[in-house]
């Protein structure tokens, strides 16, 4: 492989990718990808990787700045892969993400929405109640590293502090690594998963997951038990694959969440999948709610339903809600979640939605309307299997803009829908993750 030259050079930025770095085109029209940069910028960059289409660089100096421009908050950034915009004024880090949205919705549906709908948007800062942080020792620095990975994602991120998680488990990142490092089996734990519900009497909602490669002595397990009675945090182990996670302290300890606008509780267990962001997810259900337009005497088909963070609060305003999600765990504990919140119009079922359904009970009862929270990978197999024709509505709710436009091609153009409005939710400010919502209606 042939040397990158590291001489630093000069570009001009004339756009900014959905990855968040800056785009620019060197001599000959070759495009360049510059961390750390923003549209309308002079930089002086350094290339850190070459390819036939495209050269990456990171900006060394910013000769011209951009107006929006601002000194990012964390003395992190730049080293951390956790954010890559903070150097970008919180108000124009939304348009971008929604220019992002609107372009895939070109690009790859061929599609446009009726109306744009206003970005959803709250705290651009500690919310992020769920995440995963690596552990490695470095005999370098004689230390144990606890954080998220650096943008060389061979590394960790020596982290002091973090400004976008919640502020319980910011508190905790520097007592983590000393912890960890005080432990005999501190080259043994890879990895400590976070997750944060409401407050408890025995704890103050923070659950920590160490994942360890071989057994805990007895002086191991003392101290994350001290760990976890001072600093009030719920302590599990995860000695093998998920299903091996078990209490340490307290002994059975109740995680759970509130949306307290329809009156519900969410019970879940510490590796579960929630919404990261606790406001913006309230936000969100009210809106796909609002989209939906929900009358009492509806019946509502909730697709990747998960734990029911849209199926429960639903049941609240409808006839009759059935969620349909392919974790048989998350499936289990959404039964669990309706019976505890007195829910009997909310029924769960089990299925892998990338394999055909079209034989399964659920698929052939009768619904007016749909909603649709897929993985990354979109919803396009399910879609090609529902009888869509018995919907009224659909709204579709994306964490990945790209699967949504090809799934609103397909609705759009080969099915005869009409994509009536979309738009973008800040789920995870400072990032450049999209996490976006759209309508269509028959016809």
């Amino acid at each position: 492989m042939a040397r990158i030259d590291q001489t630093p050079f000069e570009l001009d930025i004339i756009d900014l990718s959905h990855d968040g770095r800056g785009v620019a085109r060197r001599e000959g029209g070759k495009t360049v990808f510059v961390a750390d940069a923003l549209p309308g910028e002079r930089v002086v960059v350094r290339q850190t990787a070459r390819s036939r289409s495209f050269d990456e660089a990171t900006a060394l100096e910013v000769l011209q700045a951009s107006p929006d421009r601002v000194e990012p908050r964390c003395v992190h950034f730049g080293v951390c892969s956790g954010c890559v915009l903070q150097h970008l004024d919180e108000s124009k880090q939304i348009l971008a993400k929604q220019r992002v949205l609107l372009e895939n919705f070109e690009r790859i549906g061929h599609v446009t929405p009726g109306e744009v709908l206003p970005p959803l948007t709250g705290g651009a800062w500690g919310y992020r109640r769920k995440g995963r942080f690596s552990v490695r020792r470095v005999e370098k620095k004689d230390k144990t590293l606890v954080g998220f990975r650096e943008r060389d994602p061979r590394f960790v991120a020596d982290l002091r502090e973090c400004h976008t998680v919640v502020p319980e488990v910011a508190a905790l990142i520097e007592p983590l690594s000393a912890l960890v490092d005080g432990l005999q089996a501190r080259r043994e734990v890879p990895q400590v998963e976070f997750i944060v519900g409401d407050a408890q009497p025995e704890f103050d909602g923070v659950a920590l997951v160490f994942r360890h490669l071989q057994p805990l002595g007895e002086a191991d397990l003392a101290a994350l038990r001290g760990f976890a009675e001072t600093r009030r945090v719920a302590v599990y182990l995860q000695p093998r694959g998920v299903d091996s996670v078990h209490a340490l302290w307290p002994q059975a300890p109740s995680l759970s969440f509130r949306l307290d606008a329809w009156d519900v509780r969410l019970a879940f267990r510490p590796l579960d999948f929630i919404q990261v962001n606790a406001r913006l997810n309230e936000d969100m259900i009210a809106r796909a709610f609002e989209l939906l337009d929900l009358r009492a005497s509806d019946r509502v088909l909730d697709l990747f339903c998960g734990l029911g963070n849209f199926t429960l609060p639903m049941a609240r305003l409808v006839a009759e809600v059935v969620g349909v999600e392919g974790d048989a765990g998350l499936v289990a504990r959404a039964r669990e979640n309706a019976a505890e919140n007195g829910l009997a119009n909310a029924a769960f079922h089990a299925a892998d939605l990338t394999q055909d359904q079209r034989g399964a009970p659920w698929m052939r009862q009768g619904f007016d309307k749909l909603l649709l929270d897929p993985p990354r990978s979109g919803a396009i197999d399910v879609l090609r299997q529902l009888p869509l024709e018995r919907f009224e509505r659909i709204v579709y709710v994306s964490c990945h803009p790209g699967s949504l436009a090809r799934d609103a091609g397909y609705l759009v153009n080969e099915c005869g829908w009409t994509l009536v409005n979309a738009g973008v939710m800040d789920m995870f400010p400072q990032t450049a993750h999209v996490e976006s919502i759209a309508l269509f209606v028959r016809g």
